[in-house]
């Protein structure tokens, strides 16, 4: 009895750590005044915009406020759905499945409300996708510059996004994204699982 107990205190303590973790990258910060434009862009590209099929394993980290969160997401797309899958401790806390058309998510009932399956999605979309494709989606105001590694995603001159490439590739190695207006960094590690 007291095991189980014990195991579903940790199961608790890591669904609230991703919790945190998912909030991070979603929460406006209250500073933020009111009547200034979104930090965030409403990108819904079409799967086939990526270019490619993809299968891979990711690590994710999120630093916020001297903190650290971590979560793990198995990711596929191909030209007609992107799925994803978090988890957290071995347990599923986070499901989106986009077909072009259409983002349907699922939770875990302890995610907090202002976790949006679409800006997890614009992330994704704004990490992998080639950035012809994302300028072209862009809203008026915002601007994407890519150089030596690195996106910078502006809003109105404003930087909003830095999407960091250390290994020159946008999977099978690490992508930083910080995003200035919300103060999060977003590390992915990636690994392909099938070619």
């Amino acid at each position: 009895m007291k095991f189980r107990v014990m195991q579903a205190l940790r199961r608790a303590a890591s669904i609230g750590s991703v919790c945190w973790l998912l909030a991070a990258c979603t929460t406006p910060q209250p500073d933020q005044q009111p009547g200034r434009p979104s930090a965030r862009i409403g990108l819904q590209l079409s799967p086939a915009a990526l270019g490619e099929t993809l299968s891979l394993q990711q690590h994710l980290s999120v630093e916020r406020d001297g903190r650290t969160n971590e979560l793990d997401t198995a990711l596929e797309i191909d030209t007609q759905r992107l799925d994803l899958v978090g988890l957290a401790a071995g347990r599923r806390v986070l499901t989106l499945h986009y077909d072009g058309k259409e983002l349907t998510t699922w939770r875990h009932v302890m995610l907090p409300q202002q976790i949006k399956g679409e800006d997890v999605l614009e992330d994704i979309q704004l990490t992998l996708w080639p950035a012809a494709a994302i300028r072209a989606a862009l809203p008026d105001g915002w601007t994407l510059e890519e150089q030596n590694g690195r996106r910078i995603v502006r809003l109105k001159g404003e930087e909003i996004l830095q999407i960091d490439y250390p290994d020159h590739k946008a999977w099978g190695g690490t992508v930083m994204l910080t995003n200035y207006r919300y103060r999060y960094r977003l590390t992915i590690e990636s690994v392909a699982t099938a070619p």
